[in-house]
């Protein structure tokens, strides 16, 4: 009943700055991931209201040896939420509880596995590698539909990285995250003013 955010917030989305320009020309759609180990299950995803944190995702991204991205860059989003599965509400994190329990028993009745959070590496300070949250997620998705309630976009916070300091609970990459699932929520995508 109350999903539905009644304003627009900024995304920022790290990518190569060769696809960047394509997408502010319009000459090509702003892709839309679907890992088996996507966070927030398949869907655009937006670092909200943090352009800072996009920039440093491109970059880190930018040197892995399997990377798209040879240039570093980061376009803006202006996104209605619409319909949102929003991590960050009871109601949500009730209804994803939900779809876990009746996930389990239907992977159970298929005599299939549960999937698995894992890291991608031993270095990771966080289970990046998040099988399981997607296969929830996408479960979630379908109990919703089933309903006759898509969901347009999924949101969560996330506590990532080093501690900031000693002793901490906050983290060196806390952020919000948004995965875009329906395109016409995307209002327009812009070039991000420099921050200096």
């Amino acid at each position: 009943m109350y999903s539905n955010k009644p304003s627009f917030v900024f995304g920022f989305h790290g990518l190569d700055k060769d696809a960047a320009i394509k997408i502010l020309n319009q000459q090509e759609d702003i892709y839309q991931s679907n890992n088996s180990y996507d966070w927030l299950g398949t869907g655009t995803y937006f670092w909200e209201n943090n352009l800072e944190r996009a920039r440093q995702y491109a970059e880190e991204d930018s040197k892995r040896r399997t990377s798209k991205i040879k240039s570093p860059f980061v376009i803006g989003a202006i996104i209605d939420l619409g319909n949102c599965l929003d991590l960050l509400n009871q109601d949500s994190l009730d209804f994803i509880s939900y779809s876990y329990d009746k996930f389990v028993k239907y992977l159970s009745k298929e005599s299939r596995e549960i999937p698995k959070n894992t890291q991608f590496n031993k270095n990771d300070f966080d289970f990046k590698k998040r099988e399981l949250d997607c296969a929830v997620i996408r479960y979630a998705h379908e109990l919703a539909k089933n309903e006759g309630k898509n969901f347009d976009s999924v949101r969560a916070g996330f506590w990532e990285g080093e501690l900031l300091y000693e002793g901490a609970g906050f983290r060196k990459q806390n952020h919000i995250q948004i995965a875009v699932i329906n395109p016409n929520c995307i209002k327009g995508i812009f070039l991000p003013r420099s921050s200096v």
